[in-house]
């Protein structure tokens, strides 16, 4: 096992990023804990370019100014896998997002490779490495570290830098990485990581199901339950669980005693909260009921026909995703078909190069300009003559 270089130190740090600045990107990967805490805790960066690699330890440092200062460089592309959860981190570290960004894991199914795969999958389908696995549940934050676990940590990025130049040349090849930029833009918004309390409600499983009295109660108790995880800088669940969160919303207790009937409301939470709970619900019961998330209402209501109709729709996603060698999930998933065989404009459901590449035919097949036939050779769209005075 080769020795990998650990950053422990000022000049460390500083002598890696000027090695880091000599190319237009570099892979950047991390490790943290968060079961404790309402904000993760970074333990580890690993950075690599194709001459040079290094794991940065942020608990031995007093800052990582220097990291953050070429993390948000915009002439250089940050290369990572499954990247929200690190781009999270940084935006909380230093109020920006680190921008320009290529995520392995958003690129891959351009090329026909599984929706969000993983990156052990990724390096093994196209660089035949296989990755071990044994310290994934790994405590980041113990010191030392083991050299087995610096390892583990470090070909997270050693493997990145052979995937980003096999993805990015074979998407440069078939004309496919622009396709890409709308997504990695988004990925880049502020606004995806900055989470006011009173949006909290939207994350939580389940608050779909509830009535619209109960949703207006769930939004209150979302809205304090993340002020005070924030506050004392512990995980949402320590201050209230999902389940009896949408248990409260759901019954509307109006005193102790209905509070106390619900069985989810466990541990030292009722003599904690329980009376901020009444109050909070109280003042809620009555207001308006927030809109669904988008993503999370129900899927419309079809009838046989329409569902007919969104098989015809599979269809024509599965014709264009095999044009252009693609899974069609990438393309559009049933839930999407289901809206826009409901009346949304495919346009306005797809977006970025999926739009580009199946909207005008769906809305197409919607409204009767063409129709799907077959032949021999397969099935195809044919177009409707003109109908109308």
């Amino acid at each position: 096992m080769s020795e990998i270089p650990l950053i422990v130190d000022e000049q460390g740090l500083h002598d890696t990023v000027a090695r880091l600045r000599a190319s237009d990107w570099f892979a950047l990967d991390t490790e943290f804990i968060r079961e404790d805490t309402y904000w993760p805790r970074l333990c580890l960066v690993q950075v690599a370019n194709d001459e040079h690699l290094a794991c940065i330890d942020p608990l031995a440092l007093d800052t990582l100014q220097p990291l953050l200062d070429l993390l948000y460089e915009p002439g250089i592309t940050k290369v990572l896998h499954a990247a929200g959860q690190d781009l999270e981190i940084f935006h909380h570290l230093g109020g920006r997002v680190p921008a320009p960004v290529f995520d392995t894991q958003v690129a891959a199914p351009l090329l026909g490779l599984p929706e969000q795969a993983g990156f052990g999958r990724l390096v093994e389908q196209l660089l035949g490495a296989h990755l071990q696995k044994a310290h994934a549940r790994t405590d980041w934050s113990e010191r030392p570290l083991p050299e087995a676990a610096l390892a583990y940590a470090a070909d997270d990025v050693r493997y990145l830098v052979p995937l980003y130049h096999a993805l990015r040349d074979a998407l440069d090849e078939r004309g496919r990485l622009a396709w890409l930029e709308p997504e990695f833009e988004q990925m880049a918004r502020p606004d995806r990581y900055e989470r006011p309390a009173e949006d909290a409600w939207r994350r939580v499983k389940g608050v779909e199901r509830l009535p619209e009295s109960g949703r207006a109660v769930a939004q209150g108790l979302a809205r304090w339950r993340e002020d005070e995880a924030r506050a004392r800088d512990v995980p949402r669940g320590r201050v209230l669980r999902d389940d009896a969160l949408l248990d409260v919303a759901r019954a509307r207790p109006r005193d102790e005693a209905q509070l106390r009937r619900l069985r989810s409301l466990r541990g030292n939470v009722l003599e904690r909260h329980g009376n901020r709970l009444l109050q909070l619900v109280a003042e809620a019961r009555d207001g308006p009921a927030p809109a669904l998330p988008q993503g999370r209402s129900a899927a419309p209501a079809l009838s046989a026909r329409d569902e007919a109709l969104v098989d015809m729709l599979a269809a024509v996603v599965c014709l264009r995703a095999a044009d252009n060698e693609l899974n069609p999930a990438t393309v559009a998933g049933r839930r999407e078909l289901a809206r826009i065989a409901a009346g949304e404009p495919a346009g306005e459901v797809l977006s970025g190069w999926r739009a580009a590449l199946v909207a005008h035919e769906l809305d197409a097949l919607v409204h009767g300009r063409v129709a799907l036939a077959a032949d021999t050779s397969g099935p195809t769209l044919v177009p409707l003559p003109a109908t109308g005075g």
